[in-house]
């Protein structure tokens, strides 16, 4: 219970840094089971795409209940989960890249390369029996709960107190979008994305291992739509079909909801929103001075650059939901062939029995054995009056 790794076999310390001290599951499981040691664990390395994520003193043992972060932290990642050796905390599997910067913040740690982390089995109830890929909840839960701390960065903490005083007002774009429901939707289908915006709008979460993260993927586009109105954003959502009673279920140790929360995160995630009336002041303004060609060739540029940035990030989604929908079809294809195996396995039992019951009725004296004997007297009938006749 010391977590102090051995080497099944020679009982030797081990080290998560050299390979020859590991071995496989099931080897290591056998040594576990004769008594030599008290469990298992797993050794992340660069050559695999696992990341760790070890939640410390936040579950009593005795009655299970966990704190508001832990909790947020799982529902989050939406992972492979299960109860720590101590029975205090958590560990979360789960596929992506472990953001750049710290890795540990007070009592939680995430872990992706040279570290041996305990494995118990105790699978948490409503998570996911699998490791699921989970790169941007991964990069959002390092930035706000590890790398984010009070003394990081002056600059930005500024910066997010700027952004959370204009986000109940215009959003952190300052851009008014003046524009009636029935008009932003018919843009918002209407462009590059239209097609993913129309099928999460209708309430499809097709591509996507749970509803949160369609949820999450419609309300960064709302804030896309709306210039980070967060008002608005609740309202339209609450008019597409991913409303569930969760939306309005309080989920968090401040008060907020899970869908304020949600729509909070989008806001903060998006960086260009929409303007339906891009640069005109300033493009009067050049114009006035004579310099409207160079301002011009400027706001071109400028909106180029947005273009491509939102580009680029659109491109990234479709990256990960068509990761997400290749594990699936992988873990799909892994079910079948198992099933396969186990179905030749089967027929192969069955046509063994068949022959053992054909070869236990000859040697009785079976049916089988009573026509071979028939066709012999029959056989020699014939030849007896065949030789009478010559």
């Amino acid at each position: 219970m010391t977590k102090i790794p051995v080497t099944p076999g020679s009982g030797e310390f081990a080290s998560s840094t050299d390979s020859e001290t590991w071995t496989g599951f099931e080897t290591a499981l056998d040594y576990v089971q004769t008594g030599n040691a008290a469990g298992i664990g797993f050794v992340f390395t660069d050559d695999d795409p696992i990341v760790g994520v070890d939640l410390d003193d936040c579950r009593d043992p005795e009655t299970g209940d966990a704190d508001d972060a832990a909790l947020d932290i799982i529902d989050r990642l939406d992972s492979y989960t299960e109860v720590s050796p101590s029975g205090t905390g958590y560990h979360v599997l789960i596929k992506g890249d472990l953001p750049d910067g710290r890795n540990r913040r007070g009592s939680f740690e995430l872990y992706d390369t040279a570290r041996f982390f305990t494995v118990t089995g105790d699978h948490v109830e409503e998570t996911p029996m699998r490791v699921a890929r989970r790169q941007d909840a991964l990069a959002a839960i390092h930035r706000e709960y590890v790398q984010d701390t009070d003394d990081d960065s002056e600059a930005d903490s500024d910066r997010r107190g700027n952004a959370d005083e204009g986000s109940a007002a215009d959003g952190p774009s300052e851009v008014d979008v003046d524009l009636e429901d029935e008009e932003l939707l018919e843009k918002a289908m209407d462009a590059s994305n239209g097609a993913k915006f129309e099928r999460l709008w209708k309430g499809s979460t097709g591509g996507y291992d749970s509803q949160s993260e369609a949820d999450m993927a419609l309300c960064n586009l709302l804030a896309f739509w709306t210039g980070g109105d967060q008002t608005r954003m609740d309202d339209l959502f609450r008019q597409s079909g991913l409303l569930r009673d969760k939306w309005d279920e309080v989920h968090y140790a401040d008060g907020s909801t899970y869908g304020e929360k949600t729509i909070e995160r989008a806001v903060g995630n998006t960086s260009d929103f929409y303007d339906p009336e891009p640069r005109e002041e300033s493009t009067q303004a050049s114009a006035s001075t004579g310099d409207l060609s160079a301002d011009a060739g400027r706001d071109d540029s400028a909106r180029s650059q947005a273009y491509l940035t939102e580009k680029n990030r659109l491109l990234n989604e479709r990256v990960e939901e068509l990761e997400t929908l290749l594990e699936w079809k992988n873990d799909r294809i892994d079910e079948l062939e198992a099933e396969v195996e186990r179905l030749t396995a089967e027929l192969t039992q069955r046509d063994q029995a068949t022959d053992q019951t054909h070869e236990e009725r000859t040697v009785d004296g079976s049916p089988d054995d009573e026509e071979s004997q028939s066709e012999s007297v029959w056989g020699r009938t014939k030849q007896l009056f065949g030789n009478d006749s010559e």
